[in-house]
């Protein structure tokens, strides 16, 4: 695959992922944290707001690979 359509497929996936991924943060931490301490919610918040560049990291090494012919 070029290097281009690769970067193009790899930064449309980043975008959409990373929004349903905040949006489904979002979500779980409205509905299961609504009675928990400011200290409970700054936790979840800053484990899965800094979770997702794992799985960006990986897509991000996906796009800067060379594929081998």
């Amino acid at each position: 695959m070029r290097p281009r359509v690769k970067k193009l497929i790899g930064g449309i996936a980043l975008v959409i992922g990373l929004i349903v991924y905040a949006f489904v943060v979002m979500m779980i931490g409205q509905f299961r944290l609504v009675n928990s301490g400011p200290g409970v919610q700054l936790a979840f918040f800053a484990f899965f707001g800094l979770i997702w560049t794992i799985p960006a990291a990986l897509l991000i090494r996906w796009m800067e690979r060379v594929d081998c012919r």
